[in-house]
């Protein structure tokens, strides 16, 4: 499954490490993000409850960039 999110990072690199930290949580297939649509795109592993991968997701992206919002 698919789905895409709002986020709201301040630079390119930061989403490039919000994209890295996505694509290392436990559940994500794979993980977009692009910086000038302010959006993620993230694959879910066959089985997992987006709603709780994606809570796990954000706790991930904020121990790499503090000020940076996912709207879930």
């Amino acid at each position: 499954m698919k789905k895409t999110y709002k986020i709201e990072v301040d630079c390119a690199n930061c989403a490039n490490k919000m994209e890295e930290a996505a694509k290392k949580t436990p559940g994500v297939k794979d993980a977009v993000v692009n910086f000038m649509a302010l959006k993620m795109a993230v694959e879910f592993e066959e089985g997992e409850d987006p709603k709780a991968v994606m809570e796990t997701v954000l706790k991930n992206c904020k121990k790499v960039e503090d000020d940076c919002e996912i709207y879930l």
